[in-house]
């Protein structure tokens, strides 16, 4: 099974750092629910949240909310 195809990585992410999904919930004040929603493209979290949810997983807005995948160039 593939990640679904849009530039949300948040899972590919959390699964690097191996953080469950209650795990990154609790660190960034949320339920396991949303980072759920969250990972299946079926929520857009707030700025502060996205915001949150970088800094824990230790990566870039772009990385992990952007238009671009790992290994592309943005030419």
């Amino acid at each position: 099974m593939t990640e679904p195809n849009h530039a949300n990585m948040v899972r590919r992410y959390r699964r690097w750092e191996e953080l469950s999904q209650q795990e990154l919930a609790d660190a960034v004040g949320v339920s396991r629910q949303t980072i759920a929603n969250i990972e299946r493209g079926n929520y857009s979290p707030s700025v502060h949240l996205a915001l949150a949810i970088c800094r824990r997983l230790n990566r870039t807005v772009e990385q992990i909310f952007g238009d671009l995948q790992e290994g592309q160039s943005s030419v």
